[in-house]
Parts: C-alpha cells; sequence; structure tokens
C-alpha cells in the first residue's frame, strides 16, 4: 500500500501542475477540429491517424512543458533564444526549400521549421530581460526589447514566411506591453508602422506577398488565379447559413472546390457544415480559453510569469484572429492555420508546448500548488 502511495504522489505532483479548466477547453476544441478535420480531409485515415499521432506527442510535450518552474524557464531563455537564431541563420545558408519557401532544416529523414520555436523563444528572451529590470521598463530598456523580438522576425521574413515573423513579432510586443510601455511609445510605433506601410509593400515584399493584398482589396480581379481561395471560402461561409448543411454535407470539401481546406481554410469548411451557430459555439471556446490564459498568467509567481503568459494569452487570440479574418476576406491570406483546428504538427506541439508553460507559471509551494 505504501508503494502504490509512492507511486501516485508523484503521479499526481506532475498532473496537478495542470488547470483542469482550461484543459477540459482544449479538450472540447481539439475534439471539435478532429470532428471538422475528418470532414474536411474527406475521411482521410492515413492523415487522421497522423494528427492523432501529432494531438498525443503534443499532450507529452505539454504535460512536461509543465513541470519547469519560472525561474528556470527564466535562465534557460537566453540559450534557446541564441539556439533558435543559429537555427534561423543556418536556415539561410543551409535550408531546404519547398513551394517556393527555404524555411526548413534536415537530419537525415527529420525535417522542422526553427522559426516555430522562435513563437516561444522569444516572448521568454523578452520577457526574461524586461523583468530584470524596473517595470515599467525605461526607454532604452524597451528599445533592446523591441531589437530581441526584431531580429528572428527580420530572419523569418526572409525565408520568407510572413505570417510566422509577425507571430513571433506580435509575442515579443505583448511582453513589452505587458511590461508597461508609455501610451505615448505605442502611439509612436503604430505611427511609424503606419508610415511604413508603402515602404514594406513596394521594397520589403515578395511578388506574390504584394499580390495577396491587392487580391484582397479586389477577389474578384482574378478569380480564377489569386483571389480563387477567398471567394470559395467565403462562398462556403456563407452558403452555411445559420445552422449549416450538417456534417460531412459541406459542398467546398466534398466537391474540393477550396484548396488547403484542411489547413489554412479549415474555418470555410467548419462554417459551412455548422452554420453561424457553430461559429459562435467555436469562437466562444476560444475566447474562454484565451480569457482563461490571461486568469492564469495573471496568478503568476513572478513578472516573469506574468509577462510570458499575457504574452502567450494575447499571441494565441493574434493565430485566431488571423486566420479567420483572412478566411472571411477581411485580411491578406497569410499562411496561418486555425489554431488547434488545421492539420500541422509543428503547430500543434509548439501550441500545447505554450499551453503547458502557461499552466506551469502559477504560484506554487513545496510540491503542490497555492490556487
Amino acid at each position: 500500500m505504501n508503494n502504490s502511495l509512492g507511486i501516485l504522489r508523484p503521479a499526481w505532483e506532475v498532473l496537478s501542475k495542470l488547470d483542469l479548466v482550461m484543459l477540459l477547453a482544449l479538450a472540447a476544441l481539439l475534439t471539435l477540429g478532429g470532428i471538422t478535420l475528418h470532414s474536411a480531409s474527406g475521411g482521410d485515415a492515413a492523415m487522421m491517424q497522423r494528427h492523432f499521432f501529432h494531438l498525443v506527442f503534443a499532450s507529452i510535450v505539454m504535460l512536461v512543458a509543465a513541470q519547469f518552474p519560472s525561474h528556470i524557464l527564466s535562465q534557460w531563455s537566453v540559450w534557446v533564444y541564441c539556439a533558435g537564431i543559429i537555427l534561423l541563420i543556418l536556415v539561410i545558408f543551409q535550408g531546404s526549400k519547398g513551394g517556393g519557401a527555404q524555411r526548413w532544416l534536415e537530419l537525415g529523414s527529420f525535417r522542422f521549421q526553427p522559426s516555430e520555436v522562435m513563437k516561444l523563444a522569444v516572448p521568454m528572451m523578452v520577457a526574461s530581460y524586461l523583468s530584470g529590470k524596473t517595470l515599467p521598463p525605461k526607454l532604452k530598456h524597451n528599445l533592446i526589447a523591441v531589437a530581441l523580438a526584431l531580429v528572428p522576425m527580420l530572419l523569418i521574413a526572409k525565408q520568407p514566411d510572413l505570417g510566422t515573423a509577425l507571430l513571433v513579432g506580435t509575442a515579443g510586443f505583448f511582453v513589452i506591453y505587458f511590461a508597461g510601455i508609455a501610451w505615448k511609445w505605442l502611439l509612436l510605433c503604430v505611427a511609424a508602422l503606419a508610415g511604413a506601410a508603402p515602404l514594406l509593400f513596394f521594397f520589403g515584399m515578395e511578388d506574390y506577398q504584394r499580390q495577396r493584398v491587392l487580391t484582397l482589396l479586389d477577389p474578384g480581379s482574378d478569380k480564377l488565379g489569386s483571389g480563387y481561395q477567398i471567394i470559395q471560402s467565403t462562398i462556403a461561409i456563407g452558403s452555411g447559413g445559420v445552422y449549416g448543411k450538417g456534417w460531412l454535407n459541406g459542398d467546398q470539401s466534398r466537391l474540393d472546390f477550396l484548396p488547403e481546406r484542411h489547413t489554412d481554410f479549415i474555418f470555410a469548411i467548419f462554417g459551412e457544415e455548422f452554420g453561424l451557430l457553430g461559429n459562435l459555439i467555436l469562437l466562444g471556446i476560444y475566447i474562454f480559453i484565451i480569457w482563461r490564459g490571461l486568469y492564469l498568467a495573471s496568478r503568476g509567481a513572478d513578472s516573469f510569469s506574468r509577462l510570458l503568459g499575457g504574452s502567450l494569452s494575447l499571441t494565441f487570440f493574434v493565430y485566431l484572429l488571423v486566420n479567420t479574418g483572412m478566411v472571411s476576406g477581411i485580411l491578406p491570406v497569410v499562411g496561418v492555420p486555425l489554431p488547434l483546428v488545421s492539420y500541422g504538427g509543428t503547430s500543434m506541439v509548439t501550441l500545447m508546448a505554450a499551453f503547458g508553460l502557461l499552466m506551469g507559471l502559477k504560484k506554487r509551494k513545496v510540491g503542490y500548488e497555492e490556487y
């Protein structure tokens, strides 16, 4: 009996690092994701098996990530960040290409995307740096924090991968925001970005990226080319009506009208099959997860925990905003998946690791959490 208790107690301590409310919300979202992916893939058994493997592996990563206390994460931040920068530089010189982009490194049969690491490394690094300063930070400290986020963002944009660069830069910005940046500097940054937008459009974007912006303004200008995805996506969402056509009954997926329907455009499939009511339920689950994340961040053990937790929560919101915006035709297509619903192992592992870190940042006593 004593041996059984000795085994159960460490197991309980591992599981107790997780937040039951967050777990239930994530389980609901992942369930809806699996149902939608089955429909979007046309019942592809091999894809669903890979998706299940990704889910199991990502869940293990989440459990492991939740075990690290904040002071350990803060100490490791600089090493993770530097390793990520080195990998991004290696991508420029030795990265493998695919679809016109150079974003991956290959180790034998193993292929991975280093930019995904920076979605966690950048907010960890910026939070670690600013948490060691007096908050709100001085201007020079904010500028250093901006540089820490800007360097990997530019390296990722060069691959080119504008969507991931946006998410990485946003994650770093949210840390600076939560640290207490003055409104005057915030407004100045917004004005500077607005002023730089024309220069970015003409000199900082690839031809296909500029075409995506122009397509957003007038999708009908190239109905069978660059505007095809947006047109078919909005048709799918609109045709779902209030209650939807029913699971497995969406024309866009069954008749193969919508490209990338199991990845970036899976929200259109969900909208067609489950309608406005289904969309509201799905968005409600997302909003609840974001709220719970911000709540857990506010319970952080120290300033590093609160800065990192707040950034991870709002970056998840940006995932949702960008994907639903581009699928609905109000934002350019930048290749951001619908979080924890779209097919994609790397994205799922990164997001679940982020939630593991978030749940593990709460105040702790010896062997137990302090709620």
